[in-house]
């Protein structure tokens, strides 16, 4: 029980569904470096929990993942930006903390599922005499968050509950509008999962330390130095461009950010077309139609695959196509996948804009399944 409308309504209809249905409320971050002041904290988020479950009457337990959660993700998070990739805390979330760390909270308290307010859907089947469980999409494509549980495995699957992911927004709002629900109006979350809204570079700051480099611009008719461009995005070197201005820091920036340049005077918006760690330099382009924010393949290291349904998994050498998502809330985009020795490469029918190193890269059937998922690493 998060606080939120979508948690609140999913303890609703387990409850009308004949469920024993307990509120466990989680509390992971405690630092307020960074910190967005006019957001909701989380005394008001266990408030709210605290009040729907009185009105549910159903019991309210309280556990503290703090360290867990700093271990899990935050670091992870530090980590990855540290080489120059932007990751999804989201997602690690779900996987180490949300359906792990929680989950045997949840367990030790004597439950048999965890339930939750993704908008997706869980269906069981059976394959040569075993029971699978298929991750489906939610039914409101506005809402669809299957894409944040696309690192999840069958054991995960198996113990959760996904009460609204057939309904629209639109309807869990009023259901709790109808039964009077505290969150019934209440917004919803934003920022880094159970941190909040953040100043990224101040609080990457903790353990990256600011750093002045330059920012060079390429132009749009630069030509190149990989002709054949398989997989690998484009690599540019300072004199490729002109100097436009300074950064504090590489590592607080990623592909196709526009907001926090502080360079003016351009006919278009600039937009990070790369970044360069090792020589603290990014690398801009002009307009979002800038060739270098265009790619139309990635890469997935083996090490970085994960087959939600291993009963599906590719063979080395085999292709397949899919519906691929590289971000949350991206419609869906037509490709193909081929697994070799050192991963997946992932080729899409059209060119698709900031393809970033960090985020996962998620594939989907024609029916809406979430097989697999991966660590873009370029």
């Amino acid at each position: 029980m998060s606080g939120g409308v979508d948690s609140s309504v999913a303890a609703y209809i387990l409850k009308q569904q004949g469920y024993e249905v307990t509120a466990l409320f989680m509390r992971n971050w405690h630092d307020t470096t960074g910190m967005i002041t006019s957001e909701c904290t989380w005394e008001d988020d266990r408030n709210f929990a605290e009040m729907v479950s009185r009105k549910l009457d159903i019991p309210f337990h309280h556990v503290d993942l703090s360290v867990e959660y700093r271990e899990r993700v935050v670091d992870y998070m530090f980590s990855e930006y540290e080489k120059g990739r932007t990751p999804n805390p989201d997602v690690l979330c779900n996987r180490e903390i949300k359906f792990d760390a929680f989950m045997k909270e949840a367990l030790k308290l004597g439950a048999d599922y965890v339930a939750t307010g993704h908008y997706c859907r869980k269906e069981t089947i059976m394959v040569d005499g075993k029971e699978r469980y298929r991750l489906l999409a939610g039914c409101d494509n506005n809402k669809d968050q299957s894409y944040f549980l696309c690192q999840l495995s069958q054991e995960q699957l198996e113990k959760a509950l996904f009460p609204i992911g057939d309904l629209d927004k639109s309807v869990v709002r009023a259901i709790a509008t109808e039964q009077k629900l505290a969150t019934a109006q209440r917004k919803d979350s934003q920022g880094i999962c159970f941190v909040g809204k953040v100043n990224l570079p101040v609080f990457l700051q903790q353990k990256l330390k600011a750093k002045k480099g330059d920012i060079i611009e390429i132009p749009n008719s630069w030509g190149g130095y990989d002709t054949d461009m398989k997989h690998l995005p484009y690599i540019y070197k300072p004199e490729d461009g002109i100097k436009v201005g300074e950064h504090n820091g590489a590592q607080y920036y990623t592909m196709g950010q526009r907001k926090g340049l502080n360079v003016g005077g351009k006919a278009e918006p600039l937009f990070i077309i790369a970044t360069d760690i090792a020589s603290n330099v990014i690398y801009v382009g002009q307009g979002k139609t800038h060739k270098g924010l265009q790619r139309k393949a990635l890469f997935i290291r083996a090490d970085e695959m994960h087959w939600l349904r291993p009963d599906l998994e590719m063979n080395e050498g085999e292709e397949r196509r899919y519906k691929i998502r590289i971000r949350y809330r991206q419609p869906l985009q037509d490709g193909y996948m081929r697994v070799e020795k050192e991963g997946a490469y992932i080729f899409f029918d059209e060119p698709q804009r900031s393809i970033t190193a960090g985020q996962f890269a998620a594939c989907y059937t024609e029916d809406h399944e979430l097989v697999f998922s991966g660590v873009i690493n370029e």
